[in-house]
């Protein structure tokens, strides 16, 4: 049975921290909360402990972890961290953004994917950071969530898909940015971004001068969530561009009355059920949670607006699209 613990970011639970700090120190999985989505937490040096993340998630073997620390010193534990990733971490960090350095050979290849780097980032979350501290070992943690399936901001969402392999569950309430951390490729002289999130490109074009961003599968591959199918509902899902007219609805063989629609622009006709968003930020904060409540709801399908490809339209269009997956997106 998963022990689970309601926990307030303002007042830490030291009884909880410490139950889940033991759980991740013997190899077994505690879920908890950062700023971006629910992580699936196990120590980052232990071998079978991350092989658990793997078994538990339906993962692929060669989809490298990101390893979470609480401060940039114990960042050097584990990856090379030059002068100019350190300045990323100190503007950037506690914060949705992960650097892909170098790694040290003590982080096993089943953390890294087998690759010569690793994912690093400095989570913005109390609870997160305190469960680091107590755990004394680096915590690899992706979504907490089925492989495939869209990222969980909140507790409920992780146990309906993995509560049978989590020991502890730290439940610190909805998660604020919702989309899973920016990855920056700092391993070589060229900065690559490898995913787009909450850091946006233009950000840090504007810290760093030039930074490429990636189509290239052999550099993706050093990132999570950006060669396979990715936060995908199980119901068709249509990507609508509203600044290119109305086909896409005119397209569509569903009666209205079992149609989805999320987004901020207004649809163009009338659909069982819309969820309007007042800004990008709030796209972004809830599109898991409405992927999964419209496929919930027993709808045929999904038409989700496509935001425009600047600064966070960026990192929602990533997602949209590997949700929408080949084959079913219908970007007009």
């Amino acid at each position: 049975m998963t022990r689970i613990y309601r926990i307030s970011p303002e007042c830490l639970d030291e009884d909880a921290l410490e139950d889940a700090a033991e759980a991740i120190r013997k190899g077994e999985l505690v879920t908890f909360p950062t700023e971006t989505v629910y992580g699936l937490g196990a120590n980052g040096l232990d071998s079978r402990a991350v092989r658990r993340i793997f078994a538990a998630k339906g993962r692929p073997g060669d989809n490298p972890l990101i390893l979470h620390v609480e401060s940039i010193e114990k960042a050097r534990e584990i990856a090379r961290v030059d002068a100019r990733a350190e300045a990323l971490f100190r503007r950037y960090s506690p914060g949705p953004l992960t650097l892909v350095l170098p790694a040290r050979n003590h982080v096993p290849p089943e953390t890294r994917g087998g690759l010569a780097t690793v994912g690093v980032r400095i989570p913005d979350s109390s609870i997160a950071l305190e469960l680091i501290r107590r755990s004394g070992v680096p915590i690899a943690a992706p979504s907490a969530n089925s492989s495939g399936r869209p990222s969980p901001t909140d507790v409920a969402t992780v146990l309906e898909d993995l509560g049978e392999f989590v020991a502890v569950a730290l439940d610190g309430g909805p998660t604020r940015v919702g989309l899973e951390s920016t990855v920056l490729d700092v391993s070589a002289s060229e900065p690559v971004l490898l995913r787009p999130g909450g850091i946006t490109l233009e950000e840090l074009r504007e810290f760093l001068g030039e930074v490429r961003l990636s189509e290239e599968m052999e550099e993706l591959r050093r990132s999570p969530g950006t060669r396979y199918r990715h936060y995908a509902p199980h119901i068709p899902l249509y990507l609508w561009n509203p600044r290119e007219g109305d086909s896409l609805f005119l397209s569509l063989e569903s009666p209205e009355g079992r149609i989805g629609y999320m987004g901020i622009a207004e649809p163009p006709r009338n659909v069982g059920e819309r969820i309007l968003f007042s800004d990008l930020s709030h796209y972004a904060r809830e599109l898991y949670r409405i992927l999964r409540y419209f496929e919930e709801a027993g709808l045929s399908c999904i038409v989700a607006e496509l935001p425009e490809k600047g600064a966070l339209g960026r990192a929602l269009r990533d997602r949209l699209e590997r949700a929408a997956g080949e084959g079913k997106e219908k970007s007009l």
